[in-house]
């Protein structure tokens, strides 16, 4: 039934924003326990934020997999896995104060190899956890 009030863009939106600040909460803390756990030493190459990365890109692939593969999910579990929790592990704003840290202090080479490292890794880990995935579950049907 209209009651002639008009609904703004984000109405009906609450249940995904939730979603998606829980995961992002929990993917944050993933993170950062994991930079406490494995610090890098200033000035070289930051491997942990490296590997986060690329993991959290891994996932996504196979996350997006499963989706492809199985169906329709719960329509609140690509707002909290997705942008969630894989959007608050990665890193695209830390990835970027290292690149300039290392430039900034004289390591351009280090800056510019982990710049490229980071972008082509990422792309082949998405490009692996999505095919990996689809190979493996349609390899379970048969």
């Amino acid at each position: 039934m209209d009651t002639g009030t008009p609904r703004r863009p984000w109405q009906g939106q609450w249940p995904a924003v939730g979603a998606v600040a829980l995961g992002g909460g929990a993917g944050a803390a993933a993170r950062y326990g994991a930079t406490l756990l494995w610090p890098a030493a200033p000035g070289t190459f930051p491997v942990t934020v490296f590997l986060v990365n690329v993991a959290g890109c891994a996932l996504m692939g196979v996350l997006m997999a499963l989706i492809a593969e199985r169906g329709s999910p719960h329509p609140l579990l690509r707002p909290f896995l997705g942008t969630g929790v894989l959007g608050g592990f990665t890193t695209f704003s830390t990835y970027a104060a290292d690149i300039q840290h290392l430039t900034d202090t004289g390591r351009l080479a280090l800056g510019v190899a982990y710049l490229a490292a980071t972008v082509l890794a990422a792309l082949a880990a998405v490009w692996a956890g999505y095919a990996g995935t689809r190979y493996a579950l349609r390899g379970s049907a048969r």
